[in-house]
């Protein structure tokens, strides 16, 4: 079992910056990681995946050259860097984690998530 735990969202201004974070504990071990976000009446969408080893990155086209995810294998944790945040980023962000060490864009292929938290950016 995993369990995940996301910190870092709140209101900005457009054109800020946030970093969120997602603490990880359980059997953690192998886990390709995920962000993924939501607005109130859509579709939970990728924004963002990790491996295991932290070699491989993929990001969402609307997101790329904004955001960066990494992670610290010291103390199982995930970052999520958002800079240049637009108005459109505002959602609900969700950390996610696979059985698996390959990251995919897919969020049936994530097992385990987070309880969200709240990215507001304001025009």
């Amino acid at each position: 079992q995993v369990q995940l735990v996301e910190s870092g969202g709140g209101l900005v201004q457009a054109g800020a910056s946030l970093r969120l974070s997602c603490a990880a504990s359980g059997r953690f071990s192998g886990s390709a990681m995920g962000w993924f976000r939501q607005v109130p009446g859509q579709e939970r969408e990728f924004v963002a995946s990790i491996s295991w080893n932290a070699v491989n990155t993929y990001y969402a086209d609307s997101v790329e050259a904004r955001f960066t995810i990494s992670r610290e294998p010291s103390t199982n944790t995930v970052y999520l860097q958002m800079n240049s945040l637009k108005p459109e980023d505002t959602a609900v962000y969700y950390c996610a984690a696979r059985r698996s060490p390959v990251p995919t864009p897919h969020q049936y292929d994530y097992t385990y998530w987070g309880q969200g938290t709240q990215v507001t950016v304001s025009s």
